[in-house]
């Protein structure tokens, strides 16, 4: 039987009725009602927060006929039948005034005014929601559900803007506002976001909600974990290794590598972006799926409004409050970095409560050079040459260190010196920070771990760039010469820390030109063993 992958379906009862490939989660969300009767839980965009919010409703509308198979099966045993409000906000973003804000959500709720009545002292969203639920509640005479997808979808849009922001932040505090107060009224209450809501701003009302981003409990409650590629989709995978001619475990090191990675607590096993996996599965082709739709305009603006640093993103060390914390409290773009999936756990200190924070995959890490680096030093995506980066990959990986460096050489030598740079970037207080930028650019988009700016006993190094047989420590000299480059490499130790590693250790100084804007000389030496 032909497999049929829901690409674009977050309805669970199409899904299912369809006979759409669908991962059982249903034990997660049985447990997740259980927990609290207000939720929140955030997730990056197409992470299946919009999934899980309909096998939600369906699951409290009573309609036990669709869950027959699935694991929830074993666990519920009454399946009453609950008036239940699926508000999805995300349609509510984009929009250029409080009034057309106020229109669209008073549009998201007029087929239930249609089942369950209306008043027409109900002027505003949150009084027409506050009525419904009342009525429902005294017709039915059963607790109401209450399931807002995408709470932040119209704030995240208007994030800097001093006149909007506010305005729209008042407009869903007062919708949001009956949530609380109708309490009694209510059996359950789940929302989903990409940031942390704000019990200060949007949910002051609110101040029961409990947040699950963070519990290792329900890590995986979206996304796909290695073990379910191993088990419910391995059929999937096979199909994919025969496409591309490589064997079962070839293909899933490819796909852990493209898709893996991502991880929503400090004990959270390994997720893969479910919209990539279903595209990549749908397509038969391995490509970075996440981000055909484009990097999402609010981050970008963000990482200007912070002049974010973007070589210094991987293996990030930080505590839990200087990512798990409200967009109003942000005074940088990690939290919005974090939240929207473009950086993740890959580690935890128990004894130091602190985490170390990555890029999760090759597609984020590909996508991230493509789409924001780009944008944010800008260079136009032509600048961005991956028939380049790949001669050059593929010279490294021959060990031809020397035609690797000419390859770049001929590359820089073309890289335009972007006007008005250094002011977009103030962290590049010399030129010579131009090329370490685009230095890193080429090496992440080859998904290769690279450092700059790595500190040892002696000093900093400019960049170590770590591949799979090679570490190779460049430093980088304007206006000087790749033998001092060299020397300062030797003087001051930065490879030595690097001797006991199993691969080579390749020392690279290299020497630009202002005048010329190009790498002028490089001199290559390999570490003796």
């Amino acid at each position: 039987m032909e497999r049929r992958y829901p690409v674009g379906i977050q309805t669970f009862s199409e899904i299912v009725k369809e006979g759409y490939v669908y991962i059982d989660k249903t034990d997660l969300m049985w447990r997740m009602q259980r927990l609290s009767k207000y939720i929140f839980l955030g997730r990056p965009r197409r992470f299946g927060k919009s999934l899980l919010a309909t096998t939600l409703c369906s699951f409290f509308e009573g309609r036990r006929e669709l869950f027959e198979g699935l694991k929830v099966m074993e666990l519920e045993k009454e399946w009453r039948c609950h008036p239940v409000f699926h508000i999805d906000v995300s349609s509510a973003k984009g929009q250029e005034s409080k009034e057309d804000l106020r229109k669209m959500l008073m549009l998201r709720l007029k087929p239930y005014m249609k089942i369950y009545g209306s008043d027409p002292d109900e002027t505003t969203p949150g009084g027409v929601l506050d009525g419904l639920i009342r009525r429902a509640y005294e017709q039915t005479g059963e607790q109401v559900v209450v399931v807002i997808d995408e709470y932040d979808a119209p704030l995240l849009e208007v994030l800097h803007e001093e006149e909007l922001l506010p305005a729209f932040r008042r407009i869903m505090q007062e919708f949001y506002q009956c949530l609380k107060v109708r309490e009694a009224m209510i059996r359950f209450c789940f929302i989903t976001g990409i940031t942390k809501f704000s019990q200060l701003s949007i949910f002051s009302t609110i101040n029961n909600l409990t947040n699950i981003s963070l519990q290792p409990e329900f890590a995986a409650i979206c996304g796909i974990t290695g073990e379910e590629i191993d088990t419910q989709m391995k059929q999937d995978v096979e199909l994919l290794a025969q496409r591309y001619n490589c064997s079962l475990e070839e293909m899933r090191q490819k796909l852990r590598d493209k898709y893996d990675g991502y991880h929503f607590s400090e004990e959270s096993p390994d997720i893969y972006n479910p919209f990539s996996l279903m595209k990549t599965f749908n397509q038969r082709v391995l490509k970075n799926w996440w981000f055909e739709s484009g990097t999402p305009s609010y981050l970008l603006r963000q990482m200007r409004k912070f002049r974010t640093d973007i070589t210094k993103l991987d293996g990030l060390v930080a505590p839990a409050s200087a990512f798990d914390q409200p967009t109003e409290n942000m005074r940088n773009a990690l939290p919005l970095l974090f939240q929207s999936g473009y950086l993740t756990i890959k580690d935890y200190d128990f004894d130091g409560d602190y985490y170390t924070l990555g890029i999760p995959n090759q597609e984020v890490r590909v996508g991230f050079t493509e789409g924001l680096l780009p944008i944010i030093a800008g260079l136009e995506a032509a600048d961005v040459q991956t028939c380049f980066a790949l001669r050059f990959r593929n010279a490294l990986r021959s060990g031809d260190t020397d035609l690797a460096m000419r390859e770049l050489q001929a590359y820089m030598a073309g890289l335009p010196y972007v006007e008005g740079f250094k002011k977009k970037l103030e962290e590049v207080a010399v030129a010579e920070g131009f090329y370490e930028w685009s230095l890193y650019l080429i090496f992440s988009m080859l998904n290769v771990y690279v450092q700059t700016q790595v500190k040892c006993a002696n000093g900093r190094a400019d960049m170590v760039v770590f591949m799979p047989d090679a570490i190779y420590v460049l430093e980088l000299k304007l206006n000087g010469t790749a033998k001092e480059a060299l020397e300062q490499i030797d003087n001051k130790g930065y490879a030595l820390r690097y001797a006991t590693d199993r691969r080579r250790v390749v020392k690279v100084g290299m020497a630009f030109s202002v005048e010329q804007r190009s790498l002028t000389d490089y001199i290559i030496e390999e570490l003796e063993a």
